[in-house]
């Protein structure tokens, strides 16, 4: 299956692009998702752990399933005042 992966603010930033389509296994799992993403983009390794996760503009924990074409979206935290 492939999955389009947004990517926001410090995540963006490790990955160098605003978004990408990714291949995964079938009905593979947020958490898969986030160990596929470290092992491709390393520089990415250390924010995934601080990262919320988005699926189709609902928020998301690691034992979500995935599916074809769902919408990924990557959310570091943000502070500010």
């Amino acid at each position: 299956m492939i999955v389009k992966v947004l990517f926001f603010a410090e995540a963006r930033e490790a990955v160098g692009q605003t978004s990408l389509e990714l291949p995964l296994d079938d009905e593979a799992s947020v958490g898969e998702l986030r160990q596929t993403l470290a092992e491709t983009y390393p520089a990415l390794g250390p924010v995934l752990p601080r990262c919320s996760v988005s699926v189709d503009q609902v928020y998301a924990g690691d034992e979500r399933t995935l599916y074809h074409g769902a919408e990924v979206g990557l959310i570091p935290p943000v502070g500010g005042g």
